[in-house]
């Protein structure tokens, strides 16, 4: 639905690059009509950027028993082991090849990050995949205006009034705050685990969920919400 009214001002305008975000494939084939380079951009690090080329080009070793069993990822820095579970949906691994194949398509990339933090991803990234790469970040260094960040993502269930008056009967640096982004999606099992390591630690916390499946409404381990009545916080969004 975007394309063609992108590719119109592409076409009258003539600019010198197109950015683009990471969820729009089809805008490099778009700008490759006209002659036009295209520069992705992604919202997360080099790191995990880094990790999930690797994962799609190596893929993990064969011999894994179970979902559960740890790996090391291939031809990646470090020693950095991860399980078949955390590797996400076959939706997400779509969506991370097509990431992958407009990468490589496109005259570079943009990323939420900067060299001092993840030198070493930055330096592989470029390296092994032989794509250029910016680091821009942090771009919230770059908005200050508090009317613009506050017309962001979805409605929550829990407004932000009531956020701030919970987080002020707290005190100072005593609260963690958890949110996975808005691309993980956890199956029931797993928002379970965490809900109990939560309880379990005792912490007081801010916990961002992002249900993709309203019908299920069997994903908290019960008694939860009224146990953690005052110590936690879930927003559900």
């Amino acid at each position: 639905m975007l394309q063609g009214p992108l590719e119109e001002p592409l076409q009258e305008c003539k600019p010198d690059c197109l950015v683009t975000d990471m969820l729009y494939p089809w805008a490099t084939a778009s700008a490759g009509k006209y002659g036009i380079p295209t520069l992705v951009f992604y919202v997360f690090s080099i790191f995990s950027l880094c990790i999930t080329m690797c994962l799609e080009m190596y893929q993990p070793p064969r011999n894994i028993e179970s979902d559960s069993e740890t790996f090391v990822v291939p031809n990646f820095p470090g020693n950095i082991k991860l399980t078949r579970n955390q590797m996400g949906s076959k939706r997400y691994s779509d969506l991370l090849m097509a990431s992958r194949e407009l990468a490589m398509n496109s005259y570079g990339i943009l990323v939420n990050s900067f060299y001092e933090l993840e030198g070493t991803y930055a330096d592989h990234y470029r390296n092994e995949f032989g794509v250029k790469e910016w680091l821009i970040g942090p771009i919230s260094l770059y908005n200050r205006g508090i009317e613009d960040k506050a017309h962001r993502g979805k409605e929550a269930s829990i407004d932000e009034h009531e956020c701030l008056k919970w987080l002020d009967s707290k005190e100072p640096n005593s609260v963690v705050y958890i949110c996975f982004g808005s691309l993980t999606q956890f199956n029931c099992a797993q928002l379970k685990e965490i809900a109990m390591g939560l309880e379990a630690s005792g912490q007081q916390f801010i916990w961002v969920v992002r249900k993709h499946n309203e019908e299920e409404q069997d994903w908290l381990p019960k008694g939860f919400e009224h146990e953690m009545e005052g110590k936690g916080l879930t927003i559900k969004e």
